[in-house]
């Protein structure tokens, strides 16, 4: 009898499944509210609503917003307004942009609060105030914001899209920096002083009252207006966002600020909400900080400090208590060897909660405060995130997801470390096989572990085809569901997938990291050879028909797979880093990668140096729009594989290699039908290669075969 079929089996079923994300609980406690993304109509993109779930558990979740646009970065006020921002167009406005949004905490429809040139890119909301904290970009030569309007117009009207930049970056992951900067904003009530004196007018057959009007009303308290607090020349992300204090008399903002050589080091600043003056808190040459939540009573944050990492020593951030009046730093579980991300006070401050990376997990844990001692909460084998904590500090709710479930909201008894699974706006969708641990020890005595998944039921005779998939990173851990690298889909058409994580990877201890720091080529590469012939060694797995694949970092190992042995059948590299020399300074955030390796260990390291051992077949794919790792990688790779590489191009030009190219895609292939053809083209290329069948069919929309 055959198993079951499930949405993993058709490409379409999976891109179709809605993708949970994000959290935030009301003030009192009693509304929880999530983002549901869909395909849209024609399925070239994902529209995003914002959904309630009740936090008891009891009632099913219900949709609050509906638009083709979308809905995301909700967040609620101290009143219980629920603040978002969506680029459906606002009643009177031309053009769409990022406008800012708010349904009222007695129900109703949503209306639009304001509207910008250049959207609002964040909200952060006091919790125990009714201060609403913006983060947003300004065009560089406005003071104000009619000016800034003037000025896009400007540039809009006269269709120049030329930036003249005066330093370094110039733009991030799959965008580009400038000419705005980021811009930190209070929302005030009543008409901008600022505006000139025709836009002050409130009358009823004003514009701006009749858009007004037409979105449903406004609060009470009359028109919304930006009060400008401060601009930072570049911040964290290269956006701004801000963590408002509970009463609202001040924000701590993680900003970046430029050195010399084109180097930067992110610092934290506090700034007055009042007056708008910032002061710097943590800003050291040489290390990044970064701010985390406040305190209750206003008086402390914790924040992460770390040095730069040097291409002798890797990462090592540490939690700090800090004074939110001084800067004043005292130490928090500093004796634990973990990388905590800081969600949140218990609401007697006498504790914090964290999420943390974990032998193949991220859990949930206490610290804290006096003693920095960390206590785990949660054992089960998922990862959290977006947690949000009760009011009277007994339930943490959170997005969990893990390798069997994709992101879903549930709810965790802080005493007993029970997590429950509450009402969701979609039903988990039921896997097509099983997932184990697994690990080995490798020459150096070093346990390396990571997840198999195989397909459902009994395997057949010879054992399952088996795919080594490499994760990014590098420093990371495949600990949490993927939608881009999704084993099932492999699973489904009867594949195992070896998950592991090798050295650099998190979760085990920064020693762990340290061992393949600046030797990418070496502990990473031999622990994945390890753990793969553990896996081969099994009854269940045909260790004659394998492949090895990955993206970004996992694209650069599989080059270096590639050009270091012939055991597999065939590669797949997505986002590859391929001349390690030339990646450096064209990557989106060069200060980083120089502080990693030195050229000795590019050199060392650098896959292209073995292109002329590589004798399997590979399949390259690469973006257009990808900054973290440029396209001329991808270029560069593919041209030198059909040049110089032991499998290279017959003399008619025909052969092996592919290349999957995507104009409009970057780090990561998002849209849903290049996603599917992503997946479309793998499959066929594993099928052909490990497999052994006779070319399969490829999507017509690639305008190859009818």
């Amino acid at each position: 009898m055959s198993e079951p079929r499930t949405s993993f089996h058709h490409l379409t079923d999976f891109i179709a499944l809605p993708r949970t994300s994000g959290l935030t609980l009301s003030p009192d406690g009693t509304r929880l509210v999530t983002t549901l993304a869909t395909p849209n109509a024609k399925g070239t993109g994902y529209a995003s609503a914002l959904w309630e779930v009740d936090p008891s558990g009891e009632r099913p979740a219900h949709r609050l917003t509906r638009s083709v646009e979308g809905e995301a970065g909700a967040e609620f006020a101290a009143d219980g307004t629920l603040y978002f921002t969506s680029s459906r167009p606002a009643p009177g406005e031309e053009e769409k942009s990022s406008a800012l949004w708010a349904l009222p905490a007695q129900g109703g429809e949503a209306r639009v609060v304001l509207t910008r040139p250049g959207g609002v890119s964040s909200v952060s909301c006091a919790s125990a105030a009714d201060t609403v904290v913006l983060g947003a970009p300004r065009l560089r030569g406005a003071a104000t914001e009619a000016e800034h309007a003037e000025l896009a117009k400007a540039r809009k009207d006269a269709g120049v899209d030329a930036i003249l930049h005066t330093g370094y970056p110039v733009r991030y992951w799959d965008h580009d920096l400038g000419p705005a900067t980021p811009e930190l904003f209070v929302l005030a009530d009543g008409p901008d002083p600022d505006a000139p004196a025709d836009q002050d007018d409130a009358s009823a057959d004003h514009p701006r009252a009749e858009q007004i009007e037409d979105a449903g009303g406004i609060p009470e308290e009359g028109e919304h207006h930006l009060r400008h607090l401060t601009g930072f020349d570049r911040s964290h992300g290269f956006g701004v966002s801000a963590q408002v204090a509970p009463d609202g008399s001040f924000a701590l903002v993680t900003a970046s600020r430029a050195g010399a050589k084109a180097d930067m080091r992110e610092w934290i600043a506090r700034v007055d909400t009042a007056t708008g003056q910032v002061t710097a808190l943590v800003d050291e040459p040489g290390q990044d900080a970064h701010a985390g939540p406040i305190s209750h009573d206003g008086t402390r944050a914790v924040v992460v400090v770390g040095p730069h990492t040097t291409p002798q020593s890797t990462q090592d951030p540490h939690l700090y208590l800090m004074d939110t009046a001084t800067g004043e730093l005292t130490p928090l579980a500093h004796d634990w060897d973990r990388w905590p991300h800081v969600v949140g006070w218990l609401p007697d401050d006498s504790a914090v909660i964290a999420v943390a990376d974990q032998d193949g997990r991220a859990p949930l844990f206490r610290i804290d405060v006096p003693s920095g001692a960390a206590t785990q909460v949660t054992h089960q084998d998922e990862a959290w995130s977006d947690v949000v904590i009760s009011p009277d500090g007994t339930t943490l709710y959170g997005v969990r997801s893990s390798y069997l479930f994709p992101p879903e909201v549930a709810r965790v008894d802080l005493a007993t470390g029970e997590a429950t699974r509450l009402q969701n706006p979609s039903e988990r969708p039921a896997v097509p096989g099983t997932l184990e641990d697994v690990e080995t020890t490798t020459e150096d005595g070093t346990r390396v572990r990571g997840w198999l998944a195989l397909p459902a039921g009994k395997a057949p005779e010879g054992g399952h085809p088996l795919l080594l998939w490499i994760h990014g990173g590098p420093v990371s851990s495949w600990n949490a569901w993927s939608w881009r690298w999704n084993p099932w889909l492999m699973v489904a058409q009867g594949y195992a997938v070896l998950l592991p994580d090798p050295a650099l990877s998190t979760g085990y201890g920064r020693d762990f990291v340290q061992r393949g720091w600046g030797r990418w080529g070496a502990e990473p590469y031999t622990d994945l050879m390890a753990i793969t012939d553990a896996v081969e060694a099994r009854a269940d797995i045909d260790a004659t028909r394998t492949a090895a694949m990955g993206g970004s970092f996992g694209g650069y190992m599989a080059n270096w797979v590639a050009g270091h042995t012939d055991r597999f059948k065939a590669i797949v590299t997505h986002a590859s880093l391929w001349a390690l020399e030339g990646f450096g300074p064209t990557t989106d955030a060069s200060f980083y990668w120089d502080r990693e390796m030195s050229p000795e260990m590019m050199a060392a390291n650098s896959p292209h140096r073995f292109v002329q051992d590589i004798v399997t077949p590979m399949l390259v794919i690469h973006g257009d729009k990808d900054y973290r790792v440029p396209i001329g990688e991808g270029l560069r790779l593919w041209y030198e594989l059909l040049a110089t590489s032991g499998l290279p191009a017959g003399e008619d030009g025909s052969t092996e290699h592919r290349f999957l190219y995507f104009p409009q895609e970057n780090h990561w292939i998002l849209t849903p039908q290049h996603a599917k053809v992503w997946y479309e083209v793998v499959q066929a290329f594993l099928a052909e290669k490990v497999l052994g069948e006779e070319a399969a069919p490829l999507p017509k929309e690639l305008g190859l075969n009818p």
